[in-house]
């Protein structure tokens, strides 16, 4: 986690294009994982949302609400 940290700081320290670069990259990296890879990481991203909801740090919004926002934007 620390390694992770540091490269954390490290690219925000870039400008802004080069971020954007980055970005681009670690996004195109993440479209060529195998199906089974792709499915590990959701998993454990639905895991921490959970975990999150439960713990009362993060909290639920209304479907309605969520598709009356959308729409308001779209429009």
């Amino acid at each position: 986690m620390a390694e992770l940290d540091d490269l954390t700081r490290q690219a925000l320290g870039l400008g802004v294009h080069e971020r954007a670069r980055l970005a681009e990259r670690l996004i195109e990296s993440l479209d060529q994982l195998s199906e089974a890879e792709a499915e590990e990481v959701w998993a454990t991203e639905a895991e921490r949302r959970l975990r999150a909801y439960r713990s009362g740090e993060l909290h639920a919004i209304p479907a309605d609400q969520v598709m009356n926002d959308a729409e308001d934007l779209l429009r």
